[in-house]
């Protein structure tokens, strides 16, 4: 454990960092061009792309380490599938969430050297109703988070089965993470990770935490699902499979 939770927070301080660093630094960026403002941000698609990237990176540079969970929701998933001990399951937690803060910390500190910068645009915050991006409602968040968890672990435990292709697990986890963001970002921002959620949350306040609760339910509901459905599809191979 002395090497998987230092493993675990800088993980998951790469994700918040890259990924929400992405969406407030970089989705959308003004130069004005004559009179005429233009947008050289990486919008919708590029953010998608940094948090598959953090995620590809890390499990290449930490997955032999710690697994790179890098989210409360993979643990619990993988925990259900049997390839995670039960044991570990609270310091992971704890970590991911104390990486996530750490990551939306540095992150407040860099955006607020911005003049006229406020967290109250949302701080890449994940929401529903008037916060959902897309203004979509409760249940349609609470549906998009559940499902698309439920795929990105069903594709976690299916690209780590070790019957799997050896060493592309990273880029097929990576890449997975950039389809279910193009998905859902509209919709909620994307959590599938109440680690990445509470992070920005807990700088903005108010609606961000008032709304945090889903961002926890939804995902951890959806990876338990996978959890026992892989196995269940996959057969009983893929309870040997490596982490």
């Amino acid at each position: 454990m002395k090497n998987k939770l230092p493993a675990e927070f800088l993980g998951t301080f790469w994700l918040v960092f890259g990924g929400c660093g992405s969406a407030v630094l970089a989705a959308k960026f003004l130069v004005t061009e004559g009179a005429t403002p233009v947008n050289l941000g990486i919008g919708l698609v590029g953010v998608s792309f940094a948090f598959g990237l953090t995620v590809l990176t890390m499990a290449y540079a930490i997955g032999h380490v710690s697994g790179c969970h890098l989210n409360p929701a993979v643990s619990i998933g993988l925990a259900v599938a049997r390839r995670f001990p039960s044991g570990e399951l609270l310091p992971y937690i704890l970590t991911q969430v104390a990486g996530a803060v750490a990551g939306a910390f540095v992150l407040s500190l860099i955006a607020g050297g911005q003049v006229g910068f406020s967290t109250d645009g949302g701080f890449a915050s994940n929401g529903y109703g008037d916060h959902s991006p897309g203004r979509y409602s409760m249940v349609s968040a609470f549906i998009a988070e559940m499902v698309l968890t439920f795929f990105f672990l069903f594709v976690i435990l299916g690209a780590t089965d070790s019957r799997a292709p050896k060493g592309f697990a990273p880029i097929a986890i990576g890449l997975g993470l950039t389809l279910i963001h193009l998905i859902g970002i509209p919709v909620t921002n994307l959590s599938v990770n109440p680690a990445r959620s509470t992070g920005p949350a807990l700088f903005v306040g108010g609606w961000a935490v008032q709304q945090l609760w889903l961002f926890w339910l939804a995902p951890i509901l959806g990876a338990a699902v996978a959890g026992i459905v892989y196995p269940a599809v996959a057969g009983s191979g893929s309870a040997e499979a490596s982490k």
